[in-house]
């Protein structure tokens, strides 16, 4: 068995930073991953909306940083270092309170420690603890006494650590059997099987795949557009039958080159915010019957009910068919003042570094101007952003929740999704967020965290159509769990019909699905891109972003950039650098059949 581990490992190179995964064509490798005591089918994870988990290890041992590295790609963890001597347990047992899931890796050796294993003992009291071991069985024995999962592998390597952490979160099924016994205990042949419910990060050779030749395609499309200041940077994420086979990152944060991009960034959705957001909010309203699509503007919104507006179907609203102007550029009719450079209680909402609003000028000033502006005649296609401002209303007045507050306890912390959100300043460290445009007219200032589409920010960077950033990881689950058909994790976030109605085209006069943008029936037109088939659904985003997926490849392409810095640009559009490389990967997909 040893040596089919090492010869497996010596084919492998694993994801690390920014670097992409290299692997030519190459038979899928197995998970020697050997489930124990999962009695009650603890493992894979759920329910991570809830967890408070910490992960203790070797953190001196390269595998075992790889182990907290891939726990991290599923859920927030805070790591701890293995106890190196008995003064140290009462101040690790004082951190660890306040976590309610533990995961420790050990090696075999460390099975010998009885203070340690006495240690972890008192913490599986009022926690859910789960030990991963890696190293000889012989000493399992000393875990007979048990009763929480364990998750073996015969050997400590970057491939074992790997599969380890992904077994933890259903990233990868559970299969093998212990090759011999170790003890009465465990008996040869004992194992526990699971399903893979969340993502796998592999590459793309497991899949028939050459990877080298897709990175190099997909490498000289985004140089190019660097090279042509299209954008300063991006990342490029590709998964496929719920593996991410490709993630990298390119150029950097700004063309002064001082920061480079990296893969865990967070960017400026822009308008993938109307798919991320608020139309799986409304996909959740209308699937409980708390909203109805054929109902009005005016039954939902009070405020509605005396304007032009008050028999306004939502449901053509969804579709960008309800008569609304395109756009309202409010910001050019601030006067000075409602701005100031410090905030207040008059001055409190903030849209850039020293930069506030007056206070309510979003309910006194920007929503009776929607509700007011012209109305169309109905039934012709015109894209506009009043009408994600109308369903987040919508959406709002009906639970009761601010948007940003529910998105986040309804989908983003169940799902795993760590960095989608609005306001990421309050979140993250400023460095970690692309910058965007270096706003020379409304706020003065480059664009760093705060939302680039004006009327967003001005209704204090939470709004239907924009405000909400993401890293490429976070829009891959949620491509998943619509390619899941709203399943991912173990856990039903929607029916499979609801996600069928939503993202089907839905308009007699259009491409569109409820809220979702789609494949173009004009193929010369070549949207999103000139082989994506003609289930492909998603959205592009002003800033420079994409999200595409095809249900027929089981394919989800994430392409993020933030094309609008400095200045805004057209370049990205007009060299079809998303689309290109969306090309790319077809062209490697159907080179692999």
């Amino acid at each position: 068995m040893k040596k089919i581990l090492v010869a497996m490992g010596a084919f492998l190179v694993c994801l690390c930073g920014n670097q992409a995964l290299y692997a030519q064509r190459q038979a899928p490798q197995p998970n020697l991953t050997v489930l124990l005591n999962n009695y009650t089918r603890l493992i894979p994870l759920r329910d991570l909306g809830n967890r408070d988990i910490a992960y203790m290890g070797n953190l001196t041992v390269p595998a075992f940083v790889t182990v907290a590295d891939m726990l991290e790609r599923y859920a927030p963890v805070t790591r701890f270092a293995l106890p190196e001597n008995a003064d140290m347990y009462h101040d690790l047992d004082e951190q660890l309170k306040f976590h309610n899931t533990l995961i420790v890796g050990l090696a075999s050796a460390d099975l010998a420690n009885k203070r340690l294993l006495q240690f972890i003992s008192t913490q599986a009291v009022g926690k859910q603890l789960i030990l991963t071991v890696f190293g000889a069985g012989t000493r399992l024995q000393e875990l007979d006494f048990v009763h929480y999962p364990i998750l073996w592998n015969p050997e400590l390597s970057e491939l074992s650590a790997r599969n380890a952490a992904m077994s933890v979160f259903g990233g990868l099924a559970c299969t093998a059997r212990l090759p011999q016994s170790f003890s009465a205990r465990y008996a040869v042949g004992a194992g526990f099987t699971t399903e893979q419910t969340r993502l796998e990060y592999a590459n793309a050779g497991v899949m028939g795949i050459d990877a080298r030749r897709l990175e190099a395609n997909i490498d000289a499309i985004a140089e190019e557009a660097i090279r042509e200041r299209a954008t300063p940077g991006a990342v490029i994420l590709i998964a496929r039958g719920g593996k991410v086979i490709f993630e990298k990152a390119y150029g950097h944060h700004t063309y002064s080159g001082s920061t480079p991009t990296r893969v865990s960034d967070l960017f400026d959705m822009a308008s993938v915010t109307k798919i991320t957001a608020t139309t799986p909010t409304i996909m959740r309203l209308v699937e409980r019957g708390i909203i109805n699509l054929d109902s009005t503007m005016g039954y939902y919104l009070l405020q509605a009910q005396s304007t032009n507006k008050n028999r306004t179907k939502l449901r053509d609203v969804m579709l960008h068919e309800a008569g609304f102007i395109p756009y309202i550029p409010f910001y050019r009719e601030l006067k000075p003042a409602d701005l100031s450079t410090d905030s207040s209680a008059a001055y409190s909402v903030k849209v850039a570094d020293g930069c506030y609003i007056r206070t309510g000028y979003y309910q006194d000033v920007m929503w009776p101007t929607m509700l007011y502006s012209k109305l169309n005649t109905p039934g012709t296609y015109v894209y506009s952003d009043i009408s994600m401002y109308v369903m987040k209303e919508v959406a709002e007045h009906q639970t009761g929740i601010p948007i940003q507050d529910y998105v986040q306890q309804e989908f983003y912390r169940p799902l795993g999704m760590q960095t989608a959100g609005y306001l990421p300043r309050q979140r993250f460290p400023k460095a970690r967020i692309v910058p965007t445009e270096n706003d020379k007219t409304f706020r003065k200032t480059l664009l760093q965290g705060y939302v680039h589409d004006q009327g967003a920010a001005m209704a204090g960077g939470i709004a239907g159509h924009a405000g909400l950033f993401a890293t490429a990881n976070d829009l891959a689950i949620y491509g998943q769990l619509l390619l899941n058909r709203g399943e991912y994790g173990g856990d039903r976030y929607f029916k499979g019909e609801t996600v069928d109605l939503f993202t089907s085209k839905q308009s007699a006069t259009s491409r569109r699905g409820l809220g979702f943008d789609r494949w173009d029936p004009d193929t010369t037109a070549h949207y999103p891109s000139r082989l994506a088939s003609d289930a492909t659904f998603g959205h592009t985003g002003y800033t420079g972003t994409c999200i595409w997926i095809d249900p027929k490849e089981q394919l989800t392409y994430v392409f993020l950039s933030n094309r609008v810095h400095p200045a805004v640009s057209a370049k990205l559009g007009n060299l079809n650098i998303r689309g290109r490389i969306q090309d790319a990967v077809y062209e490697a997909i159907n080179a692999a059949k």
